[in-house]
């Protein structure tokens, strides 16, 4: 279950990499914009602001998310979905998928039906974290990998579920796409109060650990969110009242049918 006020925390420096992927789409008034796994909708009412012509729709596979962006109040279209099912109509000339496509296995299959489904000249914008390999995730994965842990643990944590800025430039290339692709990496510095539980670990409850929380009971948590958080203090020193929190992130825009269009 996602906890919409957990997810919030942290909510300027989770939404930057969303307003710079959107920077880098040129369309001017798009007939439809679908925001597949638009979580609380915050950062989908600005689409609405972006393009206020357009029908905008958010998609959520959460309840609790899209029950707390319909108190927005805000000209966009909430629905409960899973984006693994949705399938574009023919008047959505914009798709932005922001940090959800890592949760789907299978997610660059899906990537390419898409790019092939959408009309000719419509825009497909995905961001998706990459930064499996920080000290953050290796040490979840060596506290996960403990005997206590492992059996309930290891089969939930994904080594590297997304690919690099190549990757997915060559897969939509490959789908009849024009690819804008880059990587870029955050340095957030998170404030660190000393009567407060370590900064990355409240970061990772909103993301990172919810399949961890799922799965253990409540005494089993917090045994294993204490030792995470030993593991994460020592990962991410704390400098003059803040920690220093490296973030990789991938992004691709890609223009569907523009291949076709160059090549008639």
């Amino acid at each position: 279950m996602w906890d919409p006020t957990t997810y919030l925390r942290y909510g300027d420096e989770r939404s930057r990499p969303f307003h710079d992927l959107v920077a880098r789409i040129p369309a001017g008034q798009p007939r439809a914009v679908v925001d597949l796994g638009c979580g609380p909708g915050t950062l989908t009412a600005t689409l609405a602001e972006r393009w206020p012509r357009s029908r905008i729709v958010g998609l959520d596979s959460s309840l609790e998310m899209i029950d707390r962006a319909a108190t927005l109040g805000v000209p966009v279209s909430f629905a409960v979905g899973d984006v693994r099912d949705w399938r574009p109509g023919a008047d959505v000339d914009v798709v932005v998928s922001n940090a959800v496509l890592q949760w789907v296995p299978g997610h660059r299959e899906l990537l390419t039906r898409w790019a092939r489904e959408l009309p000719a000249g419509a825009w497909l914008a995905v961001q998706v974290p990459g930064n499996f390999d920080a000290p953050s995730h290796r040490a979840l994965r060596e506290v996960a990998g403990r005997d206590r842990w492992r059996a309930e643990l290891a089969p939930l944590l994904r080594e590297t579920p997304v690919g690099d800025p190549v990757d997915y430039a060559a897969l939509l290339v490959d789908a009849g796409c024009a690819v804008d692709a880059w990587e870029t990496t955050y340095v957030h510095l998170l404030p660190a109060p000393a009567d407060a539980d370590h900064p990355v670990l409240t970061w990772m409850e909103g993301t990172a650990l919810r399949p961890v929380r799922a799965a253990l009971d409540a005494a089993g948590w917090a045994d294993f969110r204490a030792a995470l958080g030993v593991r994460l203090t020592e990962a991410y020193p704390v400098r003059q009242g803040q920690v220093y929190f490296p973030f990789r992130r991938i992004f691709v825009v890609a223009r569907t049918g523009a291949h076709a269009e160059e090549n008639p």
